[in-house]
């Protein structure tokens, strides 16, 4: 099992980015995903999650409305777009798959003036 994330960076308040999570090694379109996000010194936290079947999404309340979680079976690989970035969103970026306890290595995603 493996999920590698991509897509980091640094981007301005306001800018946009996305990430992407390619995973193996697993059937994909039968798993739920989710992005979680850690900031130095804190816990993980959930940041949004996508169901297997009929695409039913979560997020955190601070994302609302900036941030969309999608999939792509085909492409075994799960995306959280990010928009209307603000310094607070500064953290790293995990992908997670629930049922095989799989996380990826993370993306760093730096928002700063």
């Amino acid at each position: 099992v493996q999920l590698v994330e991509s897509g980091g960076g640094l981007v301005q308040p306001g800018g946009s980015l996305r990430l992407s999570c390619a995973a193996s090694g697993f059937a994909f379109s039968r798993h739920g995903m989710s992005w979680y996000r850690q900031v130095a010194g804190k816990e993980r936290e959930l940041v949004s999650g996508i169901t297997s079947v009929g695409g039913i999404t979560n997020y955190a309340d601070s994302v609302k409305g900036r941030f969309t979680i999608s999939r792509d079976n085909a492409k075994k690989t799960v995306y959280l777009q990010m928009n209307s970035l603000k310094v607070e969103n500064t953290a790293v970026y995990y992908c997670f798959a629930p049922r095989v306890n799989a996380w990826g290595q993370g993306t760093q995603v730096t928002v700063s003036s």
